[in-house]
């Protein structure tokens, strides 16, 4: 759903083309508890930072894991949420809290939920 996406940038209202591009431990780049998600917007790099607390937290609530896909889902479906709202202009890192990373991972969920049970 989200490792491959189009979406409008509120403030040009040009459509912009979303693209995965990695997934890295940031404590092995940058020294911060988090996984990096690197996405390309319209070919420029975009990085949205995931604190790893989130994924216990995940843990202790529900009893699954976060796995890299899911991850890649939160990510792409933030970085949709802040381009679409206005707030993604320029900016080239994007750092979530862990409430912020389990609402959207919790967005992408009911989605897919939804997705599953709609009439085919």
């Amino acid at each position: 759903m989200y490792a491959d996406f189009y979406t409008t940038d509120r403030w040009t209202t040009k459509q912009v083309h979303c693209v995965y591009q990695a997934l890295i431990v940031a404590i092995s780049t940058r020294h911060a508890d988090a996984v990096d998600v690197k996405f390309l917007v319209d070919g420029r790099p975009a990085w949205v930072a995931l604190p790893h607390p989130a994924w216990v937290e995940y843990d202790k609530r529900t009893g699954k894991m976060i796995t890299d896909p899911m991850a890649v889902e939160i990510a792409g479906h933030y970085l949709k949420t802040v381009l679409e709202s206005g707030e993604g202009i320029d900016r080239e890192i994007y750092s979530l809290t862990v409430e912020e990373t389990l609402a959207h991972l919790d967005a992408v969920v009911s989605e897919v939920t939804a997705e599953a049970a709609a009439p085919s």
